[in-house]
């Protein structure tokens, strides 16, 4: 069974958005590619606590660092060596539910699922 992770804010019918931690992981190599020294290390932290957490937990994001957050990830997504469409879109919808979050002014909402 695969582990996912089920963020709030997200883009289908009921605002979530749902990723297999193993490709959040493999996002990581990525961060350093595309995201500037003073910012990667929130997101290359981000991502890897999600690769690697246990079935069950729950995570909350404050408004404040999801709008931090937003546009490094949106850089990842943009990476030219991402040639991966997976992890393209994986990139761009944490970045856009990221975004959302942000501007709601609510928490972003993380939750581990088993699946």
């Amino acid at each position: 069974m695969s582990t996912f992770i089920v963020t709030s804010h997200g883009g289908d019918f009921f605002g979530e958005d749902r990723h297999a931690c193993k490709l959040l992981g493999s996002l990581v190599p990525y961060v350093h590619a595309a995201v500037p020294a003073d910012g990667r290390e929130d997101v290359e932290q981000l991502l890897t606590e999600a690769a690697q957490t246990q079935a069950g937990a729950t995570r909350s994001i404050p408004a404040a660092v999801a709008a931090t957050l937003a546009p490094r990830l949106r850089q990842v997504a943009r990476n030219r060596y991402l040639k991966s469409k997976p992890l393209v879109q994986a990139a761009a919808l944490l970045a856009d539910a990221a975004g959302r979050a942000a501007a709601d002014g609510e928490p972003w909402e993380w939750r581990t699922e088993v699946g």
